[in-house]
């Protein structure tokens, strides 16, 4: 696979070098940014058009309402596949301290109840024996970070400078610096993002050079006869679900229209480059007839001026 042997080559030429210590199907991305600048613009929440200073408190309310089932619903409406997904995302992206190498600084963008951050952190053990790698868990949204707090201390990852939790804008990440994070991942998060190009230039901001970024969200669906029996599953189906798991149908309608919403594969990779990335051939690779994609991106050692 040609973007896997490009960031393998990325790592094995120290790319990802030293950094210091220290949300998945339906992701906690509830991240939007409430710039009051742009308080006049118009967006869209599902079908709905809204100003985009509304969209981070609507989508908020969304995810605060999910966060206690979330991982029953993922399971339910992904008859399970969301973990294999998942299991697939951070294989091929093995995060881990290499021979040679320094213990890694990961940064889980909408992380949500911190699904991914725990498999990264288990392939870096397990594969690499590196208990030092570090994972920060960052989404806007407090409810779902509290939930992978109480998973985090269940599971034994906390008590550990290994893993931390912060209340982050996807947008802006005031508080990570620039070029010091190794790996950037944000999984079925970046669709609920207000102003997304800005979410991918603060992810190229915040990247050391030759960093890489890595994202798994809901695509499009091919062929044609295929696509359309998913449409007609995923809204008539997940709604009904939601309303009888979770008691809540209007927030898992407003996810079915987000992931309908979201740019092609194509139109997203071609955005992932205009915010200063390189990408390997195409730049994304599907999963299930691309229900969901990966899409993956290098930050240049040497950025153009």
């Amino acid at each position: 696979m040609a973007t896997r042997s490009l960031y393998r080559s990325a790592a094995a030429k120290r790319l990802f070098v030293a950094a210091p210590r220290c949300a998945r199907l339906y992701s906690s991305g509830s991240s939007g940014s409430s710039n009051s600048n742009a308080a006049d613009k118009e967006t869209h929440f599902g079908f709905q058009t809204v100003k985009e200073s509304l969209k981070a408190s609507k989508v908020a309310e969304v995810f605060s309402s999910v966060a206690a089932s979330y991982d029953t619903m993922n399971d339910v409406m992904s008859f399970g596949i969301h973990r294999l997904w998942k299991d697939h995302f951070v294989r091929s992206l093995d995060p881990g301290r290499k021979p040679g190498g320094q213990p890694l600084k990961i940064l889980d963008v909408a992380g949500g109840t911190g699904d991914i951050a725990f498999r990264m952190l288990d392939n870096a053990a397990k594969v690499h024996h590196d208990f030092e790698t570090s994972v920060i868990v960052a989404d806007i949204n407090g409810d779902m970070l509290r939930e992978g707090e109480k998973r985090a201390l269940a599971a034994g990852y906390l008590p550990s400078d290994r893993i931390s939790f912060k209340v982050e804008d996807a947008e802006t990440l005031n508080t990570i610096p620039s070029n010091s994070v190794d790996l950037y991942t944000i999984s079925f998060g970046i669709r609920n993002v207000t102003r997304i190009q800005e979410a991918l230039k603060s992810a190229h901001r915040v990247l050391k050079p030759g960093g890489v970024f890595a994202c798994m969200e809901f695509s499009k669906v091919s062929p044609a006869p295929l696509d359309a029996i998913y449409q007609q599953y995923s809204f008539s189906v997940i709604p009904l679900m939601g309303q009888l798991v979770a008691g809540d149908r209007d927030s898992y309608q407003y996810l079915v229209e987000s992931i309908k919403r979201f740019p092609s594969q194509q139109e997203f990779a071609q955005m992932i480059r205009d915010a200063g990335f390189l990408t390997a051939g195409r730049g994304y690779d599907e999963l299930t007839f691309g229900v969901a994609s990966i899409w993956k991106g290098i930050k240049p050692l040497e950025v153009k001026k």
